[in-house]
């Protein structure tokens, strides 16, 4: 196999995520329990074989390098190689920030440069999947390929929303347009790059884009020798508040599209010292993923629960994803939400109440689905009841409810 460094996007800010993202970058948000979304990306790396890692940050990073550490729980804690974490810092003619993808990997040619390898992988720090990259860098050295990208078939209802591919019998790409209006084909792109080294290192050098999809690879399909790797395995971009609660639950199936069970395949994390999971003699779990240290004494049905969630006696957590450490309080009910970490939601208080005809307009929540969202160290008081749609954002105190103790639906406190 090619001599390969991989080189992970992970400083956006992602707004779309609404509060999920207001003290972390998207790559740090926790997902399926116990793990973080970079999670997947990383142990696709080294399940593949690749120990040469670079992850590129900018936005809030402080989460993400708390979890990622030396790299140890992904084998990359090495003197050759390794995880490397690349974060922006102030140049002498005034730069430093990272305008997009391509901005950023251009920050770091010095990098590059100093590699003795024959391609780098760009990949993208916020998707969910499981992926093998040998296959994709054995199509790119046999077609002697300047990049190869991954591809996946997508509904044409969703084209809108991603690079669009066209290409030829031979694999070969004939265009590619960055989220267009109406789409050609139904291939999108995964935002998985497979560079010849030198061909990247001129290319970046020689030109001022700042993003891979919008306007760097346009510009060279039909010039460069460019190829696409057809994936058919599970992927989810879980960069909306929706796709993202959809993802969590996904995993509940009776037999999810995403398998986190398979021993070949190991999804790889940060694994924290905790008990094993309590569920006590009042307690009613349906249907449910708990993760170590939980302690459920009501009831929790359809939930995704992170490590240290408690749930008191009476509460009832329902079709909701409830994050590491957060609290929910005796007879409290938290139906269709995503609680963010460490939040407070004291007795009685009901989060999720009503129907879901009004909207969040306010940016960037935008939130139209249902959904109720608590951010990272909120603190609901006793007795509040929220509306659907609403967004609580992290570390808003007990003093900022209104004396009503209602917060209607499609409001943002």
């Amino acid at each position: 196999m090619l001599r390969t460094i991989a080189l992970i996007l992970a400083g956006g800010d992602s707004p779309a995520l609404s509060v999920l993202t207001a003290e972390r970058t998207e790559a740090a948000v926790p997902f399926g329990g116990k793990y973080r979304i970079i999670d997947f990306t990383l142990s696709n790396c080294v399940n593949s074989g690749i120990f040469n890692v670079g992850v590129l940050t900018q936005y809030r990073p402080r989460s993400l390098h708390a979890h990622l550490g030396v790299g140890r729980p992904w084998d990359l804690d090495r003197a050759q190689g390794g995880l490397r974490i690349l974060h922006p810092s102030p140049t002498p003619d005034g730069g430093g920030w990272q305008r997009g993808t391509a901005d950023a990997v251009r920050y770091n040619l010095d990098l590059l440069e100093d590699q003795p390898v024959d391609s780098v992988l760009i990949l993208a720090g916020d998707h969910i999947y499981k992926m093998d990259y040998t296959p994709l860098l054995q199509l790119h050295e046999e077609r002697d390929a300047d990049v190869t990208m991954a591809v996946r078939s997508v509904s044409p209802h969703d084209a809108h929303r991603y690079g669009i591919v066209t290409m030829g019998g031979d694999g070969r790409v004939d265009r590619f347009e960055e989220k267009p209006r109406r789409a050609s084909s139904n291939l999108a792109s995964m935002g998985i790059y497979v560079f010849r080294r030198q061909f990247l290192i001129d290319l970046l050098r020689g030109g001022s884009e700042q993003d891979f999809g919008r306007h760097l690879l346009p510009r060279i399909i039909g010039r460069a020798r460019a190829y696409a790797y057809n994936f058919q395995g599970y992927w989810a971009d879980v960069g909306t508040v929706q796709a993202y609660y959809e993802a969590n639950l996904a995993l509940l199936a009776e037999t999810p599209a995403l398998d986190l069970y398979d021993p070949e395949w190991i999804i790889h994390t940060t694994s924290a010292d905790r008990p094993g999971v309590e569920v006590g003699a009042s307690a009613r779990v349906e249907n449910s993923l708990l993760s170590d240290g939980c302690r459920v004494f009501g009831t929790v049905a359809r939930s995704v629960l992170s490590p240290g969630v408690y749930v008191a006696e009476g509460a009832i957590v329902r079709d909701s994803v409830i994050m590491g450490d957060a609290w929910i309080g005796p007879d409290a009910v938290v139906d269709r939400c995503i609680v963010d970490e460490v939040a407070r939601v004291e007795a009685g208080a009901v989060v999720g109440d009503g129907d879901a005809t009004t909207p969040n307009q306010e940016a960037p929540e935008r939130i139209n689905t249902g959904l109720t969202l608590v951010g990272t160290r909120a603190h609901i008081p006793a007795g509040v009841t929220i509306g659907r749609n609403a967004a609580i954002r992290p570390r808003t105190a007990p003093s900022a409810f209104p004396a009503s103790k209602r917060v209607p639906g499609g409001s943002t406190l």
